[in-house]
C-alpha cells in the first residue's frame, strides 16, 4: 500500500493536485482510491461525480470518496459514547453538558484516519490519495495519534492503578464496556500511527503557491511533520504565471514578483523535489483535464513513487538541550549566517535561505552553537538562563 498526502494552506489547490496525481496512478493500472478529508468537501465537483463517504469506482482503477466525520463518529464511536454519557449522567451532570464530555477532543481526527487507513486495507488498494484539510487542521488531523495514545494510556493506567480500591472507585472510574473499547481503539490507533509514519508507505507534500504567506506556513507544516516524524518526499508549486511577453505592466510586475517567489520555494524546500503546475485560466474539472494537468506536473514520472528519502529536519533532545539538524550537504560553514527572530530561525547560506518556525519547545531558548556533522547543519539550542551562566 502507498499513501500520499497533500496538505498546504486554503485555497492553493490541494483538492485538484491530488485528484490529478490519483487519476495518474489509475491510469499506470494501480487500484486507486481519493479521498477528501476537508469538511468542506470540493473532491465531488473537481472529479464531476457524486460521491459518498464509502469509495465509489469512477473509472478504471479510480475510486472516490469524501468522508462523513459524523457517519463515521456514529459508527466507530457511538456505543461508547453512549455509555460514557451514561456514565457521566449517573454523576449528576445534565444531558446535554454528558454528551459533549462524552467525546474525546480530536476523536473526528481520529475517526476519519482510521476509516481511509480501513477502506485501504479492505479494499486492496495500492495507491490511496489524501486531499487533506488546510494546514491547521492538518496538522492537529495528524498529531491526533500521539494525543489520543497519551489519553489512553492515563485512563488504562488510572484504571490498572487504582485495581485494588475498585470496589470505593467504583463511581469515578470508567466501566469495564468503556475501557474494552478504549484499549481497542488504542490498538487501532496505535498500529494507524505506525503506517502514517513509514516512509515506505506514507509520502507527505505541501501544495504552496508562488506567495509569501502560503510559503511561510508551508514551512510551518514542513516543521511540525519532522516534528512529529511524518516524511515528506515532494512540494507541488501551483498556480505558476508562465513566462511570456507581456505588455499589461499589471501582469509584468505580477509575473516578476511570483518568479522570485517560485525561485525561493526551490531553494528553500531543497533537497525535495519541486514540481510546478501552470496557472489556468479555467478551472480543471473532471478527469480527462485531470489527467493532462498530471501530465504537465509529473511529465513521464510516476507520481506514487518515493521522491525523496530521510528527514528534511530532526529535532533531537539531549538532555535538557535540543539539537536542530538539517540535512544540507556540500555546505561550507564559513558561508552561513543565521539569526532567530521570535519562534523564527533564518538560516542563509550564500543565495540559499531557509526559513523555519520552530516548535514551542524551542521557541524560548537560545541557539547557541552550529555544527556541520555528517552532511547536516545541527544548531544547538539551550535556554536563555544557561547561556547567561556560561558567559559569567
Amino acid at each position: 500500500m502507498r499513501i500520499i498526502l497533500y496538505l498546504g494552506k486554503g485555497g492553493v489547490g490541494k483538492t485538484t493536485v491530488s485528484a490529478a496525481t490519483a487519476v495518474r496512478s489509475a491510469m499506470q493500472g494501480k487500484r486507486t482510491l481519493v479521498v477528501s478529508t476537508d469538511l468542506a468537501h470540493s473532491l465531488a465537483d473537481c472529479l464531476q461525480a457524486n460521491l459518498t463517504s464509502e469509495p465509489k469506482e469512477l473509472t478504471t482503477n479510480l475510486w472516490a470518496q469524501e468522508v462523513n466525520v459524523l457517519d463515521e463518529m456514529r459508527q466507530g464511536w457511538g456505543k461508547l459514547q453512549e455509555s460514557m454519557t451514561k456514565t457521566l449522567r449517573k454523576q449528576g451532570i445534565n444531558a446535554v453538558l454528558a454528551d459533549e464530555l462524552a467525546l474525546i477532543p480530536g476523536m473526528d481526527e481520529i475517526v476519519s484516519l482510521i476509516n481511509i487507513y480501513r477502506n485501504a486495507r479492505d479494499g486492496n488498494f495500492e495507491v490511496v490519495i489524501i486531499d487533506a484539510a488546510p494546514t491547521g487542521e492538518t496538522v492537529r488531523l495528524l498529531s491526533m495519534p500521539d494525543t489520543f495514545q497519551w489519553y489512553a494510556s492515563k485512563i488504562i493506567g488510572l484504571q490498572n492503578g487504582f485495581s485494588f480500591a475498585r470496589p470505593l472507585l467504583k463511581a469515578v472510574l470508567p466501566t469495564t464496556e468503556i475501557m474494552e473499547a478504549v484499549n481497542a481503539l488504542s490498538e487501532r490507533v496505535k498500529t494507524l500511527r505506525e503506517v502514517l509514519s513509514d516512509p515506505e508507505i506514507s509520502s507527505y507534500r505541501p501544495v504552496v503557491n508562488p506567495e509569501r504567506m502560503v510559503i511561510k506556513e508551508a514551512l510551518r507544516a514542513e516543521t511540525y511533520l519532522a516534528l512529529f516524524g511524518y516524511p515528506i518526499d515532494a512540494v507541488v508549486c501551483n498556480r505558476v504565471i508562465q513566462a511570456g511577453n507581456y505588455q499589461d505592466p499589471f501582469m509584468q510586475d505580477l509575473y516578476q514578483t511570483q518568479e522570485k517567489l517560485r525561485q525561493r520555494i526551490h531553494q528553500t524546500f531543497a533537497p525535495l523535489p519541486v514540481w510546478e503546475a501552470p496557472y489556468h485560466s479555467r478551472e480543471i474539472l473532471g478527469i480527462e483535464a485531470l489527467g493532462k494537468l498530471a501530465d504537465t506536473i509529473f511529465a513521464d514520472q510516476d507520481p506514487t513513487q518515493i521522491f525523496h528519502r530521510g528527514p528534511v529536519q530532526e529535532i533531537i533532545q539531549q538532555g535538557d538541550s535540543y539539537i536542530l539538524r538539517l540535512p544540507l550537504p556540500h555546505v561550507e560553514m564559513d558561508k552561513v549566517v543565521m539569526s532567530k527572530k521570535g519562534d523564527e530561525m533564518v538560516v542563509e547560506i550564500g543565495n540559499f535561505k531557509r526559513d523555519i518556525t520552530l516548535p514551542a519547545v524551542l521557541a524560548n531558548q537560545e541557539a547557541t552553537v552550529a555544527k556541520f556533522v555528517n552532511n547536516a547543519l545541527e544548531i544547538h539550542f539551550g535556554a536563555p538562563s544557561e547561556q547567561a551562566n556560561k558567559s559569567a
